[in-house]
């Protein structure tokens, strides 16, 4: 049991040492133990998927009328409907092991960084990448990788709910135990899936993979479970209705045939399924997983790995974007850029390390500090990446401390040892209670309360202008042990001010939130007057807006908070319990909430949100697990354009379904006269087959793939449970449909001048053809002219190939004696597409009148 070994007999037991493995050593343990990863769950075969997607209704329905068609000797309708269900079937098969690709890509990126020493070197890994005798340097927000021993413990705590379910953290520390115990007291190791809350430390690993404690139990972290989006659920509930609507309608028909034309009973039954078959939309469900499939590719290449594709409609809703500032708004980049000493404001490159005061700053932001810069990798808190900075830029050396109180939230400082000195960093007023005495021009004065009053205003005109003020102190100290207690008695050196500026892209994202109609919050946990500069900058913060403190949230109830939230624009030194608060409250108002976060703190408000967006760079694991919706770039920006894609998502799904729904209605229409009329077929079967698999299912899709356009900011967001068929969009099904109709029906006219054969090929041909054209003014809800013919080529392709395939139906004969047409000449073929082309004009048409 290693918890019972000393150190250093765990790093033999281990084959590793203080300094780590060597490359070498790397290698051969890895060769032995395998890789840090824990056994996931087999995916289910290809055959297995392609058989699962014949257990559909619809699907079912489809096989029955085969079977039908085929004793009743139509066999080529029977060919048909099969190459329907087999090409709808292999296109199932084909987005399910995509969307599983997909799964398993994103595991990988969502794999835990590790800080191992190799080779001597701090060096950053992926977590698979860890092996027995690695030693691992954590602190608080890392998840930890692999089990191991404690060797160096400060102040460290982790929370080990994942293995124990206790949730209060644990302290932990280095001596070995005496006796056996459990899990939940083994003080000197951490296990694999905790949370590091607080402190810093190292270990070594001594178990990985399925030989870790979370590996025994199987326990995925990242369990996911497959389920359809509401979207999906809508268009199913609406899918059924309307299939009992279309299966009354064919019953209708099919009387009709049969008393009335008086018909063959099987031919009547067998036009009858026909048209069923053609009507439901049963392409619905593919178009929509397939337009959602693209668009979370779209997102990925746009910097936003979408986790679930519920998420991709609940974007297009979102009305609240809560954010954090430090790398979402910001560049996440803490550059120095003041640095004061009492009286005196130095620029970060006039330091002189001739002079004591400013040499002492110099070594504190070099002890103070657990960040490491080694060619171009750059570990650490960005704050102390900007210090080294400052301390490479002066040439001055890398220090090492002999133990550290680590920065913690109540105590808002840190200090360290290094041989008889103290040296500490942190808030400026904290700092200031904690000194006696203050350095002015290299010489030690008793600090006054004037003294700190013209700190304090210094450190507030900093603060006011957007800058991030640490203060550094030091004092004497000879004890080895280093307690709180020691951190008194100070003596004040300086300020130094950093910025994290904001992003460039920032101000025009925000701009078109309030586009959007979609309000921009800021909640930080940096002060107000900072938080409030930059939320002005970049445009959060506008004239009459408010600003809230934690401290002032904890004071006010939910009834006053809800009266002047919408005003509320920045909330500053706020908890975990703030923010959750916060989107509960909006969320009370019928807002749809996204929320930003990288810590283990934020993981709960990312739960609570609508859509939970993670930090893929600085964002913590655990916020990665919570969040719906992972930036790989940490850009505030990038959830705008996720906003522009799901919104555009939500319309062109709307559109794929005007169009399929338009053009079975003229189907219905045209069947339906006939058959009050006593009039020949206008449609066989084999016909309305034909419709079903290629003027149904291509233009559709393409509709879905129509290009991004950023005109959906100007509409305000839609209400989640808003139904995708309003009764505006039903009126323009039914006018669309009724004009393609009539333009088949005159076409079926003028062929029943021949005889009924030429009837059916003239209508058959024209509906198809005023489809595929239709395909072109269902991509958007303005004029053809205005959104360009060419500006989707996905449009075009399906119009050529719905063309092609239709155009060898009329010149093979093999396959006009299959889709029982008559042959057509020069003259015919002119008057099919004159009628054709004169649905696509009366529909465009009427869209310039209603855009007028």
């Amino acid at each position: 049991m290693y918890y019972q070994k000393t150190v250093n007999e765990t790093l033999k037991l281990c084959h590793s040492s203080i300094y780590g493995l060597s490359s070498q050593d790397v290698k051969l343990h890895q060769e032995k133990y395998g890789k840090n990863v824990l056994l996931k769950q087999k995916n289910e075969s290809p055959i297995k998927i392609f058989i699962d997607q014949f257990k559909d209704l619809l699907v079912i329905i489809l096989i029955i009328s085969a079977i039908i068609s085929g004793l009743s000797g139509q066999f080529e309708s029977t060919i048909v409907i099969i190459v329907v269900i087999v090409m709808n079937a292999i296109l199932g098969t084909h987005q399910t092991i995509k969307a599983q690709k997909s799964l398993d890509s994103l595991k990988k990126l969502s794999l835990p960084q590790v800080k191992v020493l190799r080779d001597q070197t701090l060096q950053m890994i992926p977590g698979d990448e860890l092996t027995i005798g690695d030693i691992v340097q954590i602190e608080a927000g890392d998840v930890i990788s692999g089990d191991g021993r404690i060797i160096e413990a400060s102040s460290l705590q982790t929370n080990e709910s994942a293995l124990t379910g206790e949730t209060e953290s644990i302290d932990k520390q280095c001596h070995p135990l005496s006796k056996e115990t459990m899990i939940s007291n083994q003080n000197n190791m951490v296990f694999s899936g905790s949370l590091v809350t607080n402190g810093t430390g190292r270990y070594v690993v001594t178990s990985i993979g399925m030989n870790s404690e979370l590996g025994k139990i199987a326990q995925l972290l990242n369990d996911t479970q497959e389920r359809k989006t509401p979207l999906q659920q809508n268009l199913d509930q609406f899918s059924g209705q309307l299939s009992i609507i279309i299966i009354i309608i064919s019953i209708l028909v099919l009387f009709l045939n049969i008393f009335l034309a008086k018909q063959k009973p099987l031919d009547a039954f067998m036009i009858a399924v026909a048209l069923a078959v053609a009507a439901i939309p049963e392409a619905l469900s593919s178009i929509v997983t397939i337009v959602l499939s693209l668009s979370t590719q779209k997102m990925a290449k746009e910097h936003a790995i979408i986790k679930n594709l519920s998420a991709v409609e609940s974007l297009g809703c979102i009305s609240v974007i809560c954010s954090d500032k430090t790398g979402t708004l910001t560049q996440n980049k803490m550059t120095v850029q003041n640095i004061y000493f009492y009286d005196q404001l130095y620029h970060y490159q006039d330091l002189n390390k001739e002079k004591h005061d400013h040499l002492t700053l110099l070594k504190t932001c070099s002890l103070c500090n657990n960040a490491s810069i080694n060619n171009q990798q750059r570990i650490g808190d960005p704050t102390e990446l900007a210090l080294l900075d400052l301390v490479n830029y002066h040439h001055f050396p890398t220090l090492s401390h002999l133990n550290e109180l680590p920065f913690d939230s109540t105590r808002k400082m840190m200090s360290v040892l290094s041989k008889n000195h103290l040296y500490s960093k942190g808030a400026p007023d904290v700092i200031l209670q904690k000194c006696q005495t203050i350095l002015i021009h290299g010489k030690k004065e008793k600090l006054t309360h004037f003294h700190k009053q013209t700190i304090l205003k210094q450190n507030q005109t900093l603060a006011s202008q957007g800058l991030r003020v640490l203060a550094f102190a030091y004092r004497p100290c000879t004890s080895f042990g280093l307690t709180v207690e020691d951190e008194n008695q100070l003596t004040f050196i300086g300020l130094v001010s950093l910025m994290d500026p904001p992003r460039h892209e920032s101000p025009l994202a925000v701009k078109a939130c309030r586009q959007a109609s979609i309000k921009p919050v800021m909640i930080t946990g940096d002060h107000i007057v900072t938080a409030k500069s930059i939320a002005l900058q970049i445009g959060i913060y506008q004239d009459g807006d408010l600003c809230l403190e934690g401290e002032q949230l904890n004071h006010i109830s939910d009834q006053e908070l809800e009266t002047i939230l919408p005003k509320v624009s920045v909330y500053a030194r706020v908890a975990p319990e703030h923010k959750i608060r916060i989107v509960k409250l909006w969320q009370k108002q019928g807002a749809i909430v996204a929320m930003t976060g990288d810590g283990v703190n934020d993981a709960p408000a990312l739960k609570q949100s609508d859509i939970g967006v993670a930090m893929g760079i600085t964002g913590s694991e655990v916020s990665k697990d919570a969040a719906n919706m992972i930036l790989t770039d940490d850009n505030f920006s990038t959830i705008v354009k996720a906003v522009i894609i799901g919104r555009n998502v939500y319309r062109n799904i709307k559109n794929a379904i005007h169009y399929l729904l338009s053009g079975n209605f003229a189907g219905i229409l045209c069947v339906l006269m006939t058959s009050l009329f006593f009039l020949p077929t206008p449609f066989y079967p084999v016909h309305l087959l034909f419709m079903n698999l290629i003027t149904d299912s291509l233009p559709a899709i393409a509709i879905g793939m129509e290009k991004i356009k950023e005109d959906v900011l100007n509409d305000p967001p839609r209400h989640k449970n808003n139904h995708i068929l309003n009764q505006t969009s039903l009126n323009e099904i039914l006018v669309d449909g009724t004009i393609i109709a009539f333009c088949t029906m005159i076409a079926y006219y003028v062929g029943l001048r021949y005889d009924a054969l030429t009837a059916a090929t003239f209508a058959f041909a024209t509906i198809c053809l005023s489809r595929l054209l239709h395909g072109f003014s269902c991509r958007s809800n303005q004029p053809i002219y205005r959104i360009g013919i060419t500006s989707n080529i996905s449009s075009i392709l399906a119009f050529f190939v719905g063309f092609g395939l239709l155009h060898l139906i009329f010149y093979i004969p093999f396959l006009q004696d299959l889709f029982m047409i008559t042959s057509l000449s020069l003259s015919k073929l002119i008057m099919i597409y004159t009628f054709s082309l004169l649905s696509f004009v009366l529909i465009q048409f009427k869209k310039i009148i209603v855009k007028q």
